[in-house]
């Protein structure tokens, strides 16, 4: 009898809610809709969009106030082949190694809005490990369209690839040349930096001028998303403290562009963005490098076509302390197009390339990449196909073409199918 009182009650005090979306007046009809197409563009949550069409959303009939919970899993069957050099034999290591199934995001985690000027998100994803776990957990004031603050774990403002949505990505990979850690000629920093820089706690100050201009400006830990606590203190070199500033300005003339690189449901934009974005980690690796980043990007929707370009640059300079005064300079880029031949299929290519090694010694790594993603309809589901080979050139000795790749399969082949809700 408990029990059943118990969900009489649940029922009762979730009917009104529920209620606030769907009961709307015939007055307010226009002005939900329109507030609920500007929800459905905003994917700044980094994980599904809010207010769309997957699931469900608790909204106010005056859209002050949006709550949506959610849900992103998204599981991989996959096939590396490394090449013979840097595997030894004797210990029975093979060349197909780091195969098989994953589940390389299990994420649960609630967004939205409330008063019509804090936007909210937090996220768990079950599959990482330590403090990876907390994917993402912030608060972000509006005082206005163009002076917005958000405070906690959030994306840094670095490169179109880490900002776009994550379950609106066109590759199930990101690009090696943002995730493959560099090689340096001395083992003296205990981690060799990546070009990106993803996640991270800190503060940013942004805003959207004229519904054209934007732009990002924040300080972060620079220990990146698998640290939640304050570890950080004053440059012995530089004498300021030792995070990572970075800064982002975009150019958007027809209006905020979607966070998407292809998107089933909106085949019918024209929108494009232009953008440059920058970094300092002072004393970025536990006190033995500063890193100095810029990056230029270009991304377009239009109907079914997408195309996107970036090309970042990375200055790698040891602290004084090493009593080392060089500095190395690392560059990479990646150009790509997706193209959506039926609003269920999307066909993809990418060229990617990185100097791994620096710009002081010769050679290069290139990885050309294609992906067939299809949506399944009226399921959520996303199936995607994708095959990446990554080759050398240009190396003035073999054995620095044969230290370039390491621990970079040669051949990468996955099937990825993911849910969202």
């Amino acid at each position: 009898m408990t029990h059943k009182l118990l969900t009489v009650a649940l029922f009762a005090t979730s009917v009104p809610a529920l209620a606030a979306t769907s009961d709307a007046d015939s007055t307010a009809t226009a002005t939900n809709d329109t507030i609920r197409r500007e929800v459905t563009l905003d994917m700044e949550n980094g994980v599904t969009p809010i207010a769309d069409d997957r699931g469900f959303t608790l909204q106010s009939k005056n859209g002050k106030f949006v709550f949506k919970p959610y849900l992103f899993l998204q599981t991989m069957g996959t096939l590396r082949h490394y090449a013979d050099e840097g595997l030894d034999k004797a210990y029975n290591q093979d060349n197909i190694a780091n195969s098989g199934f994953a589940i390389p995001y299990g994420i649960i985690g609630f967004t939205g809005t409330l008063f019509g000027r804090v936007d909210y998100n937090v996220s768990i994803n079950a599959a990482a490990s330590g403090g990876a776990i907390l994917q993402q957990a912030w608060v972000d004031l509006r005082v206005s369209p163009a002076i917005r603050f958000r405070v906690g774990k959030q994306k840094t403002p670095y490169t179109h690839a880490y900002l776009t949505t994550l379950g609106e990505t066109l590759f199930p990979m990101m690009p090696t040349s943002l995730t493959a850690t560099t090689i340096l000629p001395y083992s003296l920093n205990a981690v060799n930096p990546a070009i990106g820089t993803g996640f991270d706690l800190g503060v940013q100050m942004h805003g959207l001028i004229k519904n054209k201009w934007g732009y990002q400006v924040g300080i972060f830990n620079g220990t990146g998303s698998s640290v939640n606590t304050a570890t950080k203190g004053i440059s012995d070199d530089n004498h300021f403290p030792s995070l990572l500033y970075a800064g982002r300005v975009t150019f958007q003339p027809n209006g905020p562009m979607p966070l998407t690189q292809g998107n089933a449901r909106m085949l019918n934009e024209n929108k494009y963005l232009v953008g440059a974005s920058f970094n300092f980690n002072n004393e970025a690796e536990s006190e033995s490098t500063n890193d100095l980043r810029a990056g230029i990007e270009f991304s377009m929707l239009h109907g079914r076509w997408y195309v996107a370009y970036e090309a970042y640059w990375m200055r790698v300079s040891f602290t004084k302390r090493q009593k080392f005064d060089d500095s190395y300079n690392y560059f990479g880029m990646y150009g790509q197009v997706g193209y959506f031949v039926t609003p269920q299929w999307q066909l993809g290519l990418r060229y990617d390339w990185l100097d791994r090694n620096g710009s002081s010694k010769d050679g290069s790594l290139n990885a050309p990449a294609v992906v067939c993603n299809y949506y399944i309809p009226k399921t959520n589901l996303k199936l995607g196909a994708m095959y990446q080979y990554t080759g050398r050139w240009g190396h003035a000795t073999q054995l620095d073409r044969d230290l370039d790749d390491l621990g970079i399969s040669t051949h990468t082949a996955c099937l990825m199918l993911q849910f969202a809700f």
